[in-house]
């Protein structure tokens, strides 16, 4: 069932007996409105929107219409939202109701930001708060065909997912999309036996999600399941054809796509994004080398159109009609830079150019010196080594960017031109690689020359501190000369009154002399006289000694004798008595 023919009723009309209904996921950055009307034209009856943020969808205008775009053929359309809160859901349920057929709550989702928010899988433990967002959605939608789904993974307690089921169905829910994972599995096998105990359970339609690649998968899991419907994820991706019976993408389906592409304005990265998802099973090793490094709209054309025979002169005038593609701007023939490159070539030039002006001979550095001391640049100088950090750390990035680049279209050099690839991408390849090794060279010797030009700078103004300083040395050595001079000549002049008074000093000092030596004679026959005397008063004093010593004798004898006699005389006077 195509968009055309839809006419808005309730969405589990589609779900019949012995019916599959065929339902692309909701894919973030993906599943959007070109590639649901590519889906669309390949018996995908049912198509969902990437998974949108309910409060930031409220709260901004600008994120509305980034992320639901829709058409009057885009239909039917199930917009899933992640909400945390049971009025954010019911209000954006209201907001997209005119323009989709339902909403679906995510309780699926096993990423830790969405869950550390309270949005995806961690839902699928909060069954009261899920139950009243449905209640709330039926309560405030006004259309009574609207429908409210939700997509769930299991729990280990598949007991657990069965009451969750059950509640949500008596708040009113239209469906139940299971992923047969629990929440910790990534790339496990899918609990189809868990998706049988949940639809055995319940008596309301079931899809079933998980490694749905094919059309054979799709009839496998209905078998193993009994469920109602199937939703493709990347299965799709690869295949968009895959519901209509396509083991491989059709390259109708890639003419399609491109068509849609064009037509929608589909940015650059996820038109390419896509192309390599559908080709990914068809081509080789080499091709995809080459493809997944086409850079523009008018790259892939080329591409597309001399390897799968695609009519390019149509895409051409196409997109020439929306401004993408004139001779001027095609692959091979471009050798534009952009407008990056543009400023560092220019800045290249003017560092060759100042480099060369600080090598002129006739300024001095000692003139540099002088332009360095302007006002002008005493005012830049307070943001120049923030300034020349700035320009180091950008041109170190676009350097190692340039790099980036040379290695990737370096990896391509293998590829000959005898290879099974259009010839004109081999070129465009190659001026690729040109490019990017231009931009190495002038990213590299713009960081070298700016290094030089800072370490000359340097230089110049140190040359020139140098400079006045011998200028100062020599003043003062010029200075010290002079005062040199001056003080020998006064030295001369001194010496030469020294000579004048030594000549007539020198009688006099002679006669002088004559007297001080006869007044040493003299003085020496006087102390001779005085030495004789002295020593006879030596000896005379010596005799005087003993006659002293000889008198103290003989005072002593007679002081003996007299007591002698006065002990007599007493004696004899008490005799008389």
């Amino acid at each position: 069932m195509n968009g055309e023919s839809w006419q808005r009723r309730c969405l589990v009309d589609l779900f019949q007996p012995d019916h599959v209904v065929k339902i692309c996921a909701p894919m973030v950055r993906y599943s959007k409105l070109a590639f649901r009307s590519l889906v669309r034209k390949y018996d995908c009856e049912l198509c969902f929107t990437p998974m949108i943020i309910a409060s930031a969808f409220l709260k901004s205008g600008k994120a509305r219409d980034s992320e639901f775009t829709t058409s009057d053929v885009d239909r039917p359309l199930v917009v899933q939202f992640a909400a945390n809160r049971a009025q954010d859901l019911a209000e954006a349920a209201c907001i997209v109701s005119p323009f989709a057929d339902g909403v679906d709550l995510n309780c699926g989702c096993p990423q830790r930001w969405a869950m550390a928010e309270g949005y995806g899988a961690c839902l699928i433990n909060k069954p009261d708060l899920v139950q009243d967002m449905v209640r709330q959605v039926r309560n405030q939608v006004e259309c009574p065909n609207f429908s409210v789904s939700i997509k769930i993974r299991i729990h280990k307690d598949l007991a657990k997912t069965v009451d969750l089921c059950r509640q949500v169905e008596a708040a009113g829910i239209s469906w139940i999309t299971v992923h047969g994972r629990a929440t910790e599995e990534r790339h496990q096998p899918v609990h189809y036996d868990a998706i049988k105990i949940i639809k055995e359970n319940v008596n309301i339609p079931v899809v079933a999600n998980g490694d749905v690649r094919s059309n054979k998968d799709v009839h496998f899991v209905h078998q193993q399941t009994g469920i109602d419907g199937v939703m493709a994820a990347r299965g799709l991706l690869a295949n968009p054809a895959m519901f209509a019976g396509y083991e491989e993408t059709p390259l109708q389906c890639v003419r399609d796509w491109v068509d849609i592409a064009l037509e929608h304005g589909t940015p650059f990265t996820c038109f390419h994004h896509h192309l390599m998802y559908m080709l990914e099973r068809i081509t080789s090793k080499q091709e995809k080398k080459i493809f997944n490094v086409l850079s523009s709209t008018s790259a892939v054309i080329d591409y597309l159109s001399d390897n799968y025979d695609f009519q390019q002169p149509q895409y051409r005038l196409y997109l020439s009609s929306l401004g993408l593609f004139s001779p001027a701007t095609s692959p091979v023939s471009s050798t534009k830079m952009t407008l990056q490159w543009v400023a560092v070539a220019s800045f290249l030039y003017a560092e060759i150019g100042f480099v060369l002006f600080l090598c002129l001979p006739f300024i001095s550095p000692r003139r540099w010196f002088k332009i360095f001391n302007f006002r002008l640049w005493e005012k830049i100088a307070s943001y120049w080594n923030r300034a020349f950090l700035t320009i180091i750390v950008v041109l170190v990035v676009l350097f190692f960017d340039a790099i980036r680049e040379v290695r990737k279209y370096s990896m391509t050099q293998g590829i000959g031109k005898d290879e099974k690839l259009l010839p004109n991408m081999y070129d465009h390849l190659n001026m690729k690689l040109f490019r990017a090794q231009r931009n190495l060279y002038i990213s590299g010797f713009s960081l070298f020359l700016w290094l030089v030009l800072r370490r000359m700078i340097t230089l110049v103004s140190e040359l020139a501190t140098a400079m006045e300083e011998n200028e100062a040395l020599k003043v003062q050595a010029d200075n010290t000369n002079d005062a040199a001079k001056k003080y020998m000549e006064e030295n001369e002049e001194l010496k030469k009154a020294l000579h004048r008074g030594k000549d007539n000093g020198n009688k006099k000092l002679e006669e002088e002399n004559d007297q001080l030596i006869k007044e040493i004679e003299r003085l020496k026959a006087e102390l001779k006289r005085t030495t004789e005397a002295l020593e006879k008063s030596q000896i005379d004093m010596a005799s005087i000694k003993k006659q002293c010593d000889g008198l103290t004798r003989e005072y002593d004898r007679l002081l003996q004798e007299h007591d002698k006699m006065l002990s007599l005389v007493d004696k004899h006077d008490k005799k008389n008595e």
